[in-house]
């Protein structure tokens, strides 16, 4: 629920503030990206957003990793999805 008093909840969101929510670096974002199991786009100034979602991608591919599947296993179920 959204109270007058709190921010606007952001539809999308920068690097910096995926990294800041999801506690991984910067870095790892990008690798994610470039592994496609996070999806971005371009501003009209030309940096580089990320929907909202990629932040349970992320936590999954974190939960994952810690029960000890390889990454080329979230890629593959990444590939799945929508």
């Amino acid at each position: 629920m959204h109270n007058q008093g709190d921010p606007p909840v952001k539809a999308e969101l920068s690097v910096g503030e995926v990294a800041a929510r999801s506690g991984v670096a910067v870095s790892t974002i990008h690798f994610y990206e470039s592994k496609g199991l996070i999806p971005s786009w371009r501003s009209a100034g030309n940096q580089r957003r990320f929907p909202r979602a990629v932040l349970r991608r992320i936590h999954t591919i974190k939960v994952a990793q810690r029960l000890g599947f390889p990454l080329a296993a979230n890629i593959q179920a990444f590939k799945a999805l929508p």
